[in-house]
């Protein structure tokens, strides 16, 4: 593929130049993106409550792998391949589900303990030589976070503390800031799937940024009025929008949320972080709840992107009204991959062809660019 180059010499002093169009079109950048990002470092695939007793599994698309999460008798969680090691079947063709004590294949009924051990397949006992771990599924690494599993396809995965974990660090400045939210011990009060017809990259290179804040998301800037001046959260290391004089919660008409969570801070409470976890999470943080976002990149040009709004337990277990705080951030979400959308058209234009500008209030988007160029081998393209 001829890469068009890219010049990082800005058209003047207070731009620099985006990635070209063809970056978020052609289904080549994809393929790379899905071999040296997707399946080469950490991803966000469940939610590890989802799995909430032995043999329930979900299936996930990891690049171009689906991956089977599972939580196997002892009630730890593991991920394999989703692939037979027979003739190559696919072994769950559901997205979630519960097996009662094994997984088998559908098609020659190769059985596998929850483990991925193989433990019976048709004439099996004829075949003494066959070594059934070796013949087990094929493991994927596991590493749970905040509540999350993350997988990594990678023979040797990089470090989930100087990537997974770093990237709180680096936003909020603290190591100890992100865990007094305590989000690994949240429930579920709401989760919602969109479905976007947009490249991933545009919808991290949006939410990274406020510029569009004061244009397109009345009710956040209502609920957070410095992001109407264009400057996002993730601006500025360690720093946390602060809620409006008369705001009482990070709700979509700023009435009041519910109580904070019990180890947040007085400095943190009444403010809203943004922390981009690449390549496909995002988590924002305010003093009452969490919300997270995990992306699934399908295609150069469609991405689902899974949101979960956390509360404390005894919020979701009372049964009280958490659609006020949902609605702020579905509209939210709503405006921006509407946004992306409108975008993802342009990016086959030739008026895209050398790509567009970044604004000062968006240059740390040019730090993400940067880092991807690397990561597909094109930083000197």
């Amino acid at each position: 593929m001829t890469t068009t180059p890219i010049s990082r010499s800005p058209l003047s002093p207070s731009l620099i130049a985006t990635l070209p169009g063809h970056y978020y079109t052609d289904p080549e950048v994809f393929r790379r993106e899905q071999e040296r990002i997707f399946e080469s470092l950490w991803f966000c695939a469940v939610r590890s409550a989802d799995l909430d007793r032995p043999g329930a599994f979900r299936t996930v698309q990891v690049g171009r792998e689906s991956v089977i999460i599972t939580r196997t008798r002892a009630g730890e969680l593991r991920a394999f391949l989703n692939v037979c090691r027979h003739r190559g079947a696919r072994l769950c063709t559901e997205q979630s589900g519960a097996v009662r004590r094994n997984l088998q294949c559908p098609y020659h009924a190769w059985t596998y303990d929850l483990d991925g051990t193989l433990i019976a397949a048709p004439n099996l006992i004829k075949m003494p030589d066959v070594d059934r771990v070796a013949y087990g599924l094929i493991k994927v690494a596991l590493r749970e976070w905040l509540g999350y599993a993350w997988v990594c396809l990678a023979d040797e995965p990089p470090s989930f503390e100087d990537t997974v974990m770093y990237a709180a660090v680096e936003r909020l400045g603290d190591a100890a800031a992100i865990e007094h939210y305590g989000t690994e011990r949240l429930a579920l009060g709401k989760r919602v799937s969109y479905d976007v017809r947009a490249n991933w990259k545009l919808i991290v290179e949006n939410f990274m940024e406020c510029y569009h804040c004061a244009t397109i998301h009345p009710e956040l800037t209502e609920v957070l009025p410095e992001f109407a001046d264009g400057y996002a959260a993730q601006y500025y290391v360690g720093h946390g929008a602060e809620f409006g004089a008369e705001i009482k919660g990070f709700t979509v008409d700023g009435s009041a949320g519910f109580g904070k969570l019990p180890e947040v801070t007085a400095d943190q409470d009444r403010r809203y972080y943004a922390i981009t976890v690449k390549p496909t999470v995002f988590v924002n943080l305010v003093p009452d709840h969490v919300i997270l976002h995990r992306m699934f990149p399908l295609a150069e040009d469609r991405t689902v992107v899974e949101c979960d709004w956390l509360y404390a337990p005894e919020v979701v277990a009372s049964g009280a009204d958490v659609s006020k705080s949902v609605e702020l951030f579905h509209r939210v979400n709503a405006q921006d991959f509407e946004a992306c959308e409108r975008t993802q058209p342009a990016m086959s234009s030739r008026a895209y062809r050398r790509g567009g500008v970044l604004v000062p209030n968006e240059h740390h988007i040019g730090i993400f660019h940067e880092w991807l160029l690397d990561r597909l081998g094109d930083a000197h393209a």
